[in-house]
């Protein structure tokens, strides 16, 4: 995600300089190499007093801790933003952030299964909606500089509070994860006697299953920090895995016909009018 921010800053000229602080020396270059970073470092001190946009793009739990242990390093009037997947606990902590500089939470909601700098992409953000959380204490031209932030680069920004997006979240991306996860240990399980099941998966198995090779860390840090809203929505699928299930085992063709209709028709209204 920050790899693909930063290609598409840089590619657009967005900003009078990127910098990027990495954990590794090999990313530095790697960065510098791709034309991703004005500068690279792995030293903070060397990028954040500088910087009037602090965005964090690592896991949640990352992010929570980052943003207080590297607070001293930030300058006076900084725009402090972030890209993590929940929102709830990092707007928490942004809250404790010192009162000189201006938190808003953010969300891109696009990504890639591949995690890394080699599969960073300018064009990811483009048409994605772009999900911005601001604070009480958030002054409007901070929240006015994420929202531009996000049309630069392509995507669609819309307010929503941390609780909602949490939610919301939960229901079309979390659980999705959540549930490919479940298809692949399912699958797997058939390969235990039979693995040949591997060999006829094909388009079906591919599409549906496609997060589920998803960074474990960041997944992990997404669903622990989102958990009642994540759980909440396991159980209406539980639930819908349960009505399907009856209508099998009782041979009811109208009862399957309509859960597959109605899904059907959802889905076709959501993603044709794009």
């Amino acid at each position: 995600m920050g790899g693909s921010l930063a290609l598409a800053l840089k590619e657009k000229n967005v900003c009078r300089k990127v910098i990027a602080l990495v954990r590794r020396q090999e990313v530095v270059r790697q960065a510098e190499a791709l034309g991703a970073a004005d500068f690279a470092t792995t030293d903070p001190a060397q990028a954040l007093p500088q910087a009037d946009l602090v965005i964090f793009t690592t896991p949640v739990r990352a992010i929570i801790r980052q943003l207080g242990e590297l607070a001293s390093f930030y300058k006076a009037g900084a725009v402090i933003t972030d890209m993590g997947s929940t929102k709830q606990e990092i707007v928490q902590a942004m809250a404790n952030l010192p009162a000189d500089v201006y938190p808003v939470g953010s969300h891109p909601m696009c990504g890639k299964e591949q995690a890394g700098l080699e599969a960073a992409e300018a064009t990811l953000y483009e048409g994605a909606p772009w999900i911005v959380t601001p604070l009480e204490r958030t002054p409007p031209a901070a929240t006015d500089l994420i929202f531009n932030l996000a049309q630069a680069v392509g995507a669609k920004p819309r307010l929503l509070a941390a609780d909602r997006h949490d939610k919301l979240v939960a229901a079309i991306s979390h659980l999705p994860h959540a549930m490919a996860t479940a298809l692949v240990l399912a699958a797997q399980q058939v390969a235990e006697t039979d693995p040949a099941v591997w060999e006829v998966a094909a388009s079906g198995f591919r599409d549906t299953s496609r997060v589920a090779a998803s960074d474990v860390t960041m997944m992990v840090d997404i669903l622990l920090t989102n958990r009642a809203a994540v759980g909440e929505m396991l159980a209406l699928a539980q639930g819908q895995l349960a009505h399907l299930a009856e209508a099998l085992a009782a041979g009811d063709e109208a009862a399957l016909r309509k859960l597959l209709e109605q899904a059907s028709q959802q889905r076709k209204a959501v993603y044709n009018k794009r």
